[in-house]
């Protein structure tokens, strides 16, 4: 039971998971307004506005700061892990979800051409993978405000 409790009384770690969840939260409120469909799997699903991934190593940093000081090793490392998040999220990982679409729309075009049908063991590639640098900026100020927003013990 102490230990449960140590876990909720993290003030990082609280941040951290708490602008997790308003990022996917908003993702998937922004979703329902731009689509007027509801997709439970933007609760938890990768991609989209605003970047939970960036909302989450931003918020670390930002708590590990208003924590320890900026002149701490867990702000340092909180800093060189959001580095490299955000250049994988908008980078790589925004790459793999553009290859995916044209894959897709690749396989798509084949069976068409072909009047093959359908296969069963093919599977769509995931899209949504990556961030645009706005999705990415939408994250970062989402990780900004949760931790200005929860005070410090």
């Amino acid at each position: 039971m102490k230990t449960l409790r140590a876990l909720f009384e993290n003030y990082v770690l609280v941040c951290t998971l708490s602008s997790w969840a308003t990022a996917q939260v908003c993702k998937f409120i922004i979703n329902y307004f731009l689509n007027h469909e509801i997709k439970l799997e933007r609760l938890s699903g990768a991609g989209g506005m605003p970047s939970a991934h960036s909302a989450t190593v931003t918020a670390l940093v930002i708590s590990c700061a208003r924590f320890e000081g900026i002149g701490s090793t867990f702000f340092a490392i909180a800093v060189a892990l959001a580095a490299v998040v955000i250049y994988d999220a908008m980078g790589v990982r925004h790459e793999a979800g553009e290859h995916a679409k044209i894959i897709n729309q690749m396989m798509k075009d084949s069976k068409a051409n072909a009047d093959e049908k359908e296969d069963p063991d093919f599977k769509e590639l995931k899209e949504m993978l990556g961030h645009t640098p706005i999705e990415v900026v939408g994250g970062v100020m989402t990780g900004m405000l949760v931790p200005l927003i929860i005070p410090v013990p």
